[in-house]
């Protein structure tokens, strides 16, 4: 591997570039691009939203996933490593790690309540497979999911399989575990996904939730929308979390980054795209309003089926869906801190992650049964620490280290390299670096005013 010393830890392989672009795929596509993209476009100015987005994916987030995968197979090493010994070669500060940690506290963080929320889905699928969802009106539905959360034991139970089943995928490794399942559950997603829609125009309200999502309004548009859209587009394609730093490592020399990272982001915009119309069809065929969030997964949808013929199916399916995107997102997030511990002396893998499970659970396990935490986690993950994270990698990669080293591993022919390098020293650090300072600022100044008049 270039850049690596001799008795220098390294990490497997992929098999294959498919397999690198399906695991890549699997790990932007979650449960983001099912509540969390359809609900902002609809409360942000639709169609205003949406282009919001696909400039913050286009112009600042897919040049850093680039540089994230440049830096990653530089390195060849976790992410907190990959930036230490770039930065050592470049006789910059070791520190300069601070920018993989950031990234990966984020990714754990955003584990500790995902994990959770996986566990509901997958109690959902045996809701929708066993009892069905038929005759549930607003305050059943919402009876039957607040009894969900509001027994621990319950919770335990589904988020405990879920999380073992992450575990047992993280353990085999790269190719046995990631790639393999990747590489199966991937285009699974993509048929039933695109079933779902088809399903939807054929028995929803189409026309009324092509309107919901995409007509523009610009008058619901504040630094709040493009901070939310920024936050989406880096929580969706994975940028700042340090994850494709440490997918990066793994890469061939053979596999070209700019369109390898093309297929990522694009097939994840795709799927963030068109998930609303797999949803709001549905709620809207129905008279139902839609909501954000938990509410729009676990109440709202659940009506909408069991107001359906074969609806009880429908939904499971719907769920089985929904817990693929959870499962390749959750393995991805988990792989961050167990490329970190593998490269210890005397842990291994399986060691590893072991006891990074171990830890998930403890803190689901707490959340579980006190019900703290889940929306300052999702805030703090989604709009302060990773858009931090991909400013910050926008930094490094386009001043710090030594371009001509960058340029190698991104493409070889040179052809991306100016636009690429433009884009990264200016438009990605400027872009992000502004919404953050504009979007955050006014709370940070609520919050200091709120402090000190409580003094």
């Amino acid at each position: 591997m270039a850049g690596v010393q001799p008795g220098e830890f390294r990490h497997e392989h992929w098999g294959s570039r498919f397999g690198f672009i399906m695991a890549a795929i699997g790990s932007s596509v979650g449960l983001g691009n099912f509540w969390r993209f359809p609900y902002l476009a609809g409360e942000n100015g639709g169609g205003a939203f949406v282009l919001i987005y696909l400039a913050c994916v286009f112009l600042l987030a897919y040049p850093i996933l680039m540089a994230e995968y440049a830096l990653g197979r530089q390195g060849g090493l976790s992410s907190a490593a990959t930036i230490a010994k770039l930065a050592r070669e470049n006789k910059k500060s070791p520190n300069w790690q601070i920018v993989a940690w950031i990234g990966g506290f984020g990714a754990f963080f955003i584990l500790t309540f995902y994990n959770v929320i996986a566990g509901w889905v997958a109690a959902y699928v045996h809701i929708g497979l066993t009892e069905g969802f038929a005759g549930l009106t607003a305050e059943t539905s919402k009876a039957k999911f607040d009894a969900l959360t509001g027994d621990p034991e319950r919770q335990l139970f589904w988020m405990t399989l879920f999380l073992l089943a992450t575990c047992f995928v993280v353990a085999r490794g790269v190719r046995g575990g990631l790639e393999a399942l990747n590489s199966i559950l991937m285009p699974l997603f993509f048929v039933m996904l695109v079933g779902m829609v088809i399903f939807a125009a054929q028995f929803g309200d189409f026309g009324a939730a092509v309107a919901y999502l995409y007509t523009p309004d610009f008058s619901k548009v504040t630094f709040d929308t493009v901070l939310a859209a920024l936050g989406q587009a880096c929580f969706s394609i994975g940028v700042g979390s340090a994850l494709m730093i440490t997918y990066g490592a793994y890469l061939e020399r053979s596999t070209h980054i700019p369109s390898s990272s093309a297929i990522v982001a694009g097939s994840d915009t795709l799927v963030a795209m068109i998930a609303g119309l797999a949803i709001f069809p549905i709620l809207f065929s129905v008279g139902l309003d839609p909501g954000g969030g938990p509410g729009l997964f676990f109440v709202t949808l659940p009506i909408a089926f069991g107001q359906m013929e074969f609806g009880a199916y429908v939904g499971a399916a719907f769920f089985v869906l929904a817990l693929f995107a959870a499962i390749t997102s959750s393995i991805s997030l988990m792989e961050v801190a167990v490329s970190w511990l593998e490269e210890k002396q005397g842990v291994t893998r399986l060691g590893a992650t072991l006891g990074i499970t171990f830890m998930l659970w403890m803190i689901g396990a707490a959340h579980t049964f006190t019900g703290a935490y889940l929306d300052f986690t999702d805030f703090v993950t989604g709009q302060v620490l990773l858009p931090l994270g991909a400013f910050f990698i926008a930094v490094f990669a386009g001043w710090v280290v030594d371009q001509q080293g960058v340029a190698e591993q991104l493409d070889p022919s040179g052809k991306f390299v100016p636009v690429w390098r433009f884009f990264i020293r200016f438009v990605a650090p400027i872009g992000v670096g502004a919404i953050i300072v504009g979007g955050l600022g006014p709370r940070v100044v609520a919050w200091v005013q709120a402090a000190v008049g409580g003094l």
